[in-house]
């Protein structure tokens, strides 16, 4: 029954196997959205994680790190939507990007994806769908009916597939019913474009698109309707669509619902359309499974598939089926229609023809054959035509659309007025789709015949028909381009082609033939085409040669077929084509083209072929030859390479193109071209000057301007030099070009070209040109003049110019090319002793534009300098400010003692450097001056000059005024000066002269200041002091200023002046005090007592913060500094302020004097050090004095640190009850870390108070088992709840021996599996497992009991009181842990309890491995049940061994069991090595009928041993795969005669029949050798048995031999034997039998060969049926006369021939009379 069930069921996977855990499988949590995902939303160790399963990739597992709380997958690719709270995400997780985010306002109840880019999303109120595209917010749909609101649980969405239809399916609670608790379930049905919704009664609904025939698809909505007290109904109905529509609207009338009576209460909690088949799957709450017709309605199956409910199921549109998750326990069911088994079911289960009729046909299903065919018979029989064609037209598997169906339709006569029937078939199989290729042939004929092709050609325009040759060819003979058609789509290319030839489509036919891979005989049919279609041939050859996969037919034999033809012009536009793409292996045709029309008449075809620059191939020498004899002169040169074959065209090409020319020099290499270029030049120059200036300039670069240059001279054409230069000069970066063409210009008289070169030409060797122009002497010198300023050639060429009396050009180049270079000449003019006259006019001529530093310097160098003084005092007078004209004057002046100071004072534009260097040699004073006047830029110099000339007076006040530091130091200390050396003279000279001097003259502070600073950075303190003594105690001007005290006392403090620093502080009243005092008192000078002196004596003149300040310095400088804190002490008494008592206590507290710093802070009431006070009496222990201090602080300070401590002091000091008053009144102390402390320190009392303040119940509990208090210590665990403290307390209950608390303890750990462990191992440790077996046995009963519970207490069972381990694993092992409970039952030896766990458990093969290892454990029915659900079959096979040893009499029934699971051959082997084979032959018979080797070979011998000779004979017949020689030899010496007759049997058998017949004869069993030897129709052993009957002189055997071996025996070795031994009567019967046969054999022959006549055809059938059916001697079998009881009654003689025992068995005795009874041949 199983194979004919209409469903294919199976597991696909396992969630919890694959790791999901089985805590997120269920709805909520875990989705399924399509047949590709399943996703699972987990929490592991408190992060969250989403499981992932690709169904598609082998049930691959993916975990993401997401906090999530739903996951839905997208169905067709890898996009997840998340939920957490109201926030909803998507991600892509290929792309690993967040695709989209949302924020709801209220929760979502219930979402899923309704297509790859929406989400639907179900609020309390509201239904939304939001858009994966864009940034668009979910978009509200409806809002949720009333009845769909409160107490409602949403468990499905589904839209219609065209987007107009939305069901929301829900549930809630009913009321109860008879059979329990009820499900209600409504559904809101709402149209989105009317926007109206209607409620439904019912728990499942789903969408579905049929296929209406005659009409368009329709959309369904399928349902199940439920009302109270009435049946369950599915709904089938059209939604959508006007009443009025054609087609009207498709409706199923309701049906119910087979509901099986254990489930009255249930509902449907899954429904699925299946879009393949049509089919609705229907899944309940209890696991059942429906399926309906969607075009019917009606129910097909129904079973339940599950004992589990499926929370999400999705469809699989590769199987037409669905898939299912169970709760819990994660298996992912398949179910599927069976379409093999589908329509027989419903046949013979369902009984309803009409529905598989339906399904087969829609479906294609087979199962319904025999009831097509009978009613397509019933049909043609009542004469319904038109009935009977449409069940063949719709047959499934085209059953009845066969040729036989054809005639029959062809053979039923029409009816007047109607279509012929065939007809009417052939127009239903049109309607309905298309035609085969049988049918298509057999509706063509006649309709060509009719002359209506334009039908077929409609018919194949709508893909009607099947095509075939045999439809082509009908075509054929009507329309070509049909028959073409045919063919193409039947691929018949060698027909189609033929059409193409008819067609003159000759370009069609390569790409056809390549297409479909068709060989052609192309160079044939080119031939054929070349004859009738020239132009044709032409496209018809492109296309051979230009396939896609090669050439079909090679260029060359293409040209030749042209060719011989003479079509020179097809030809040559083939070739054209073929030769497009100038490859090198193509030159030889290239060469044949062009000699084609060279030689053919068709020059200028050729010259345009040349002229296109189509190949590059060809052989060139003999085109360029043919081109010469052509006239194609250029074609000619184009082809040529051999240079004697240049020259010679180029001497008699006077028509040739000269740009042409000019453009093929540049084909040439360099050595050609310069030898024809010098050929040209050679033969007329004149006449080909031109061209060769035009060849030189286009290629100069190649040829070489070098060599050009070099063949011009050598045929002194300067002309043609010129030119040629001329056209490159300009671009040319050679130097040789630019003088070549200065030459050739010269030469040419081209002196404006000379000159523009020599101006603009930055390429030329100037030394060159100049030596040229110098030389040439031309009659204008501008192009010298260029060269010689460009390239400073001045000197050169004014001497050129005054040496050749051209001074006009010198006053012209000065004044008007270049004035910058007038010094230049003018120096050179005053080396050539030049007039001073005109030297002054040249230089009064330039004026302002002559360089003013050239022409000084230039003057100056030739010691001239008066000669320039009108110039320059010109130059002054214009009001020119260059520093060289002033130098210049100031020089003259000062050289003529004109007025030299007053210059030097005024003038602001000489430079003083310059001018200060001319002065010091003649004055050193005006160098000062001069210096001076630099302001600063001169200094060094001015030092040195002062210095060098005892200018000290004038050196010191110039540095007072000066104000430079850095001057003060390069003067102070010069470089190389190091200190400890001997101070030099100058500088103790310049020191007397600042302090005697400079300064008392000076009345500027800054200054002085200045100086003073000076001193310091200079380090000289003794001076420094000896300059500020001078003017602060001395009464100057700045005697009281602030600065300069400062500085005099720091002065002395850090110049180790000390013993001045005090009387400095008594005498000077206007310093800052407390800045020297830090100083004063810093590490570096250690002068404590003058900064005392200073704060103190600061602290009197003082009021107010600054007094305190003061004081507090003071204080400072006393108890850090001197450290005398009894000096502090008594200061600090003096003053009687609280910042010096803090001062003084935090200095009592470094000094570890903990109680006097205590009281001096409690004086200061100075609680900011609290945390260190507060450490240092921890240090010493001192908590008495710290309360105070603390109480002290707390009216300050609200910190947590006071209160905690001041709570651990009143702690430490016992005293309880200051302290519980303490935290009963507000504060911040940290109670519960101070608790801690006192725990850990043992304070439990104090700690006690401290926790029962704040109700920290764990450490409460802890304190009182301190306290030894352990009721009160339960309590406060029971308070607590926690693990940790139950643990503790109760180890100490344990410890105290107080059992009874400890088991109320233990019960709340034992329902924590991480600490049982260790609770046992507590108990066990101190010997306690009796009160440890009580405790657990009451935890059974707890609610939160676990599976570690039930497995330690089975486990304590085993080591303490086995006795009652099987009991307790009887009732709880489905509760345990059987993997530990094992090992424990294994440890302590119970293999009972063993044996037990492992088959609850499923673990047979280790049960039963037990059992065999263990007898003790062994039961028969335990082993028997758990051995066949073993899955190792090693396991098989050594329960087999151990029932050989263990157990023998109970082997058959193990066998028995085991028999559909054992290899056959190997439990032989088993039994054979054992010795076991008797006890396994009822096994051994039982399996016999799988004719295995060695289990036939096992019987065998067995029935042997027990001389079961019919056993043996029944094995041998029935089964014969054994070694079956091997037997017979084996038996063939057995002392029993029967297995002695087996063993011939067996000879026989095996076609050994010479072996057979001698051991029948050796045994006297003569039937059993006749029998063999006539079965063996060897004519040679059937003789010898007939002699061996004639030896032994038995004439019955021997008319038995020749009836039996009548075909063997010839008839001269019969009647010879016969006729010698007498044995006449004994043969008669065969000599009349075989005359008999030969007469009518020889008749049959006369008839055969007489002569022809008419006879009757009945004779003749009569007669061939004689011949046919009586058979011929030796081919028709053994013929006898009649039906008589002779040789054909032969069996009735005899009786069993196994039962014979001697000879007289053949029958009566009396020896013939055994052939039959009386009734003899006649």
């Amino acid at each position: 029954m199983a194979q004919q069930l209409p469903i294919a069921f199976n597991e696909v996977t396992n969630l919890v196997t694959l790791g999901v855990s089985s805590e997120s499988i269920k709805i909520g949590t875990c989705s399924m959205e399509s047949e590709k995902f399943i996703t699972a939303c987990e929490t592991v160790n408190g992060a969250g994680q989403v499981a992932i399963v690709d169904l598609t990739a082998g049930n691959t597992v993916t975990k993401q790190r997401m906090s999530a709380e739903a996951a839905i997958m997208n169905p067709v690719s890898k996009v997840i939507a998340l939920r957490a709270g109201q926030q909803l995400q998507i991600f892509n997780l290929d792309l690993r990007a967040k695709m989209k985010s949302h924020a709801m306002a209220v929760p979502v109840q219930y979402w899923r994806w309704i297509t790859p880019n929406n989400i639907a999303l179900v609020t309390a109120e509201s239904v939304f769908h939001w858009s994966i595209e864009g940034d668009a917010a979910p978009v509200k749909v409806f809002d949720r009916n009333a009845a769909m609101l409160e107490g409602t649980q949403i468990i499905n969405y589904q839209v219609s597939r065209d987007g107009k239809w939305c069901l929301l399916v829900g549930i809630c609670a009913g009321p109860a019913g008879p059979a329990g608790p009820t499900i209600n379930g409504n559904m809101q049905l709402y149209s989105t474009e009317k926007q109206v919704s209607q409620m439904l009664q019912g728990h499942a609904g789903a969408f579905a698109l049929i296929n209406i025939p005659g009409r368009d698809p329709a959309q369904v909505l399928c349902f199940e309707q439920k009302k109270p007290d009435q049946p369950a109904q599915i709904f089938i109905m059209e939604v959508g669509r006007d009443k009025n529509a054609p087609g009207g609207v498709f409706r199923v009338t309701p049906q119910n619902i087979p509901v099986p009576a254990d489930a009255a209460n249930d509902f449907p909690v899954a429904m699925v359309a299946s879009r393949k088949h049509d089919i609705l799957y229907m899944i309940t709450k209890m696991g059942y499974l429906y399926l309906f017709d969607i075009f019917t309605g009606k129910p097909i199956y129904r079973a339940r598939v599950t004992q589990d409910t499926v929370f999400a199921a999705a469809e699989q549109p590769s199987s037409g089926g669905i898939l299912g998750i169970t709760s819990r326990k994660g298996q992912v069911l398949h179910i599927a229609l069976n379409e093999q088994n589908l329509v027989p079911y419903i046949i013979g289960t369902l009984r309803d023809q009409e529905l598989a009729l339906q399904l087969a046909t829609r479906l294609n299903l087979s199962g319904a054959d025999d009831i097509y065919v009978s009613q397509f018979n019933t049909l043609m029989a009542s004469g319904d035509v038109a009935g009977a064609a449409r069940l063949a037209a719709t047959s499934p598997r085209g059953l009845l659309r066969t040729p036989d169906t054809i005639r029959r339709f062809q053979q039923v006569p029409g009816q007047p007025g109607q279509p012929q029937p065939v007809f009417q078939y052939f127009s239903v199989l049109l309607e309905n789709g298309k035609l085969n290729a049988q049918e298509s042939i057999e509706l063509a004929g006649p309709v060509i015949q009719q002359g209506k092709v334009q039908m077929i050609e409609k018919w194949i325009t709508e893909d009607k028909l099947e095509y075939s040759e045999q439809l082509g060819d009908l075509l054929s003979k009507a329309d070509i381009n049909l028959a073409l058609t045919v063919y193409l789509r039947a691929n018949i290319p060698e027909k189609a082609i033929s059409c193409f030839m008819q067609k003159g489509e000759f370009d069609k036919i390569v790409a056809y033939a390549s297409k479909v891979g068709y060989r052609c005989d192309y160079s044939f049919m080119l031939q054929n085409i070349v004859r009738s279609n020239p132009p044709g041939a032409v496209e018809f050859a492109k296309k051979l040669v230009n396939n896609e996969s090669g050439q079909l037919l090679d260029t060359n034999t293409i040209t030749e077929i042209f060719l011989q033809a003479n079509l020179l012009r097809e030809a040559t536009a083939f070739l054209l084509d073929a030769l497009k793409n100038n490859r090198k292996e193509e030159g030889f045709l290239q060469t044949r083209l062009l000699e084609i029309n060279l030689l053919g008449g068709s020059p200028q075809v050729a010259d345009a072929i040349l002229g296109n620059n189509m190949f590059s191939h060809y052989d060139k020498a003999r085109i360029g030859r043919l081109c010469e004899q052509a006239g194609l002169a250029q074609r000619a040169l184009e082809n040529y390479s051999d240079l004697a074959d240049v020259k010679r065209v180029l001497q008699n090409a006077q028509g040739v193109n000269p740009e042409f020319i000019v453009n093929y020099f540049g084909s040439l290499s360099q050595e050609a071209s310069l030898e024809v270029i010098k050929e040209l030049l050679s033969r007329n120059i004149r006449q080909n000057l031109q061209l060769v200036v035009q060849v030189a300039t286009k290629y100069s670069d190649p040829l070489g301007p070098q060599n050009l240059i070099k063949l011009f001279e050598e045929y002194k054409s300067f002309e043609g030099l010129f030119y040629y230069l001329g056209a490159i000069v300009n671009n040319s970066q050679l130097p040789l070009v630019h003088i070549k063409y200065i030459e050739a210009a010269a030469k040419m008289q081209q002196f404006k070209e000379v000159e523009r070169v020599c101006r603009d030409s930055t390429v030329y060797d100037p030394l060159e040109v100049k030596k040229f122009l110098m030389d040439a002497k031309l009659p204008d010198p501008r192009p010298l003049i260029h060269v010689c300023d460009r390239f400073d050639f001045v000197d050169e060429m004014t001497a050129y110019l005054y040496s050749n009396n051209l001074l006009k050009y010198v006053e012209v180049y000065a004044v008007k090319v270049s004035p910058q270079k007038t010094p230049m000449v003018v120096g050179k003019l005053l080396d050539l002793d030049c007039p001073e006259d005109f030297v002054r006019n040249l230089l009064n001529q330039v004026g302002q534009m002559c360089p003013s530093l050239e022409l000084v310097e230039q003057a100056e160098r030739r010691n001239r300098l008066r000669l320039l003084q009108p110039w320059l005092e010109a130059r002054v007078a214009q009001g020119n400010t260059e520093p060289a004209v002033h130098n210049a004057i100031g020089k003259i002046y000062i050289s003529l003692n004109k007025d030299p100071m007053s210059f030097l004072q005024n003038n602001q534009f000489y430079e003083p450097r310059v001018i200060g260097a001319y002065c010091e040699k003649l004055d050193p004073h005006l160098a000062f001056v001069a210096y001076k006047h630099a302001r600063g830029e001169c200094d060094k110099e001015l030092v040195k000059v002062t210095q060098e000339n005892g200018l000290f007076k004038d050196l010191a006040r110039y540095l007072v005024e000066k104000q430079d530091i850095e001057l003060w130091k390069s003067v102070l200390k010069p470089e190389g000066f190091e200190v400890g050396q001997e101070e030099p003279p100058s500088r103790r000279y310049l020191l007397d002269q600042v302090v005697q001097t400079a300064l008392p003259e000076t009345k500027n502070p800054d200054e002085v200041s200045t100086t003073v600073r000076a001193f310091m950075e200079c380090d000289l303190p003794g001076e420094l002091i000896e300059l500020l003594e001078r003017i602060v105690l001395q009464g100057s001007d700045f005697a009281k200023h602030k600065s300069l005290q400062n500085l005099l006392i720091l002065t002395a403090i850090r110049g180790g002046y000390k013993e001045k620093v005090m009387e400095y502080i008594n005498r000077l009243d206007n310093f800052d005090g407390p800045d020297i005092a830090k100083i004063a008192a810093s590490e570096e000078y250690e002068l404590y007592e003058e900064a005392l002196t200073i704060y103190v004596k600061f602290g009197k003149r003082t009021k107010g913060d600054e007094q305190v300040e003061h004081h507090v310095a003071a204080i400072g400088v006393i108890v850090d500094l001197i450290r005398d804190l009894d000096r502090g002490k008594e200061f600090a008494e003096r003053v009687n302020i609280a910042p010096v008592w803090s001062k003084l206590a935090r200095a009592q507290l470094d000094a570890q004097l903990v109680t006097d710093s205590i009281t001096s802070y409690i004086k200061a009431k100075d609680p900011s050090d609290y945390l260190l006070v507060i450490n240092a009496a921890h240090n010493i222990d001192n908590y008495a004095d710290l309360v105070p201090y603390l109480k002290m602080a707390r009216k300050d300070i609200k910190e947590a640190a006071l209160d905690t401590e001041l709570i651990y002091a009143l702690a430490r000091t016992r005293k309880l009850a200051e302290l519980e008053e303490f935290v009963s009144a507000p504060n911040v102390a940290k109670i519960d870390v101070t608790g801690e402390r006192c725990f850990d320190e043992g304070l439990f009392e104090a700690a006690k108070i401290l926790f029962q303040n704040i109700n920290n119940n764990a450490k409460l509990a802890l304190c009182y088992v301190n306290l030894e208090q352990y009721r009160e210590a339960v309590d406060a665990a029971t308070k607590a709840n926690s693990i940790s403290t139950w643990k503790e307390v109760n180890a100490a209950c344990v410890r105290a021996q107080e059992f009874r608390l400890a088991n109320i303890c233990g019960l709340h750990i034992i329902i924590q599996p991480d600490h049982l462990l260790e609770l046992i191992n507590l108990y066990e440790r101190v010997g306690r497992p009796t009160e440890l077996m009580q405790m657990l046995e009451q935890g059974l009963g707890l609610d939160n009991a676990h599976s570690g519970i039930f497995t330690e207490l089975g486990i304590l069972y085993s080591k303490y009181q086995p006795n009652k381990l099987m009991e307790h694993i009887k009732i709880f092992w489905s509760r345990c842990n059987v993997v530990k409970l094992l090992r424990a039952c294994e440890k302590a030896l119970l293999w009972n309890e063993t044996v037990f766990l492992y088959k609850e458990d499923g673990q047979h093969d280790a049960a039963v491995k037990t059992m065999v290892e263990h007898s003790v454990a062994f039961s028969q029915d335990l082993f028997l049940d758990c051995v066949v659900k073993v899955r190792n079959p090693e396991v098989h096979y050594r329960a087999i061994t151990f029932f050989v040893k263990q157990h023998p009499i109970q082997l058959a029934r193990l066998l028995q069991v085991l028999v559909p699971f054992l290899d056959h051959a190997r439990v032989v082997h088993l039994l054979r090595k054992n010795d076991a084979i008797p006890l396994a032959v009822e096994y051994l018979k039982s399996v016999q009928k799988e004719n295995l080797t060695a289990v036939n070979e096992a019987l065998n011998e067995y029935f042997i041993i027990e001389e079961d000779y019919e056993s043996l004979r029944s094995s041998i017949d029935d089964y014969d795969n054994f070694d079956q020689i091997y037997l017979a030899q084996k038996v063939e010496r057995h002392e029993l005669l029967e297995f002695r007759r087996i063993a011939a049997y067996i000879y026989k058998k095996n076609k050994r029949f010479a072996q057979s017949v001698q051991l029948s004869k050796e045994d006297r069993m003569y039937k059993d050798a006749i029998n063999t030897a006539a079965e063996s129709e060897d004519v040679e052993i059937s003789e010898e048995l007939l002699r061996f009957f004639v030896s032994v002189h038995d004439k019955a055997c021997f008319a038995a031999t020749l009836f039996t071996c009548y075909d063997l025996i010839k008839p001269d070795v019969a009647i010879e034997l016969a006729w010698r031994n007498g044995y006449t009567d004994y043969v008669m019967p065969y000599i009349i039998q075989y005359t008999r046969l030969l007469h009518e054999k020889v008749k049959a022959i006369d008839e055969r060969t007489a002569p022809k006549k008419e006879v009757d055809h009945s004779a003749e059938a009569a007669a061939a049926a004689v011949a046919l059916g009586g058979g011929l001697l030796g081919l028709g079998g053994n013929l006898m006369i009649g039906d008589v009881g002779g040789y054909g009654g032969y069996d009735a003689g005899y009786a069993d021939p196994y039962a014979q025992q001697q000879y007289g068995g053949y029958g009566a005795p009396q020896g013939y009379g055994g052939y039959g009874a009386s009734q003899g041949y006649y």
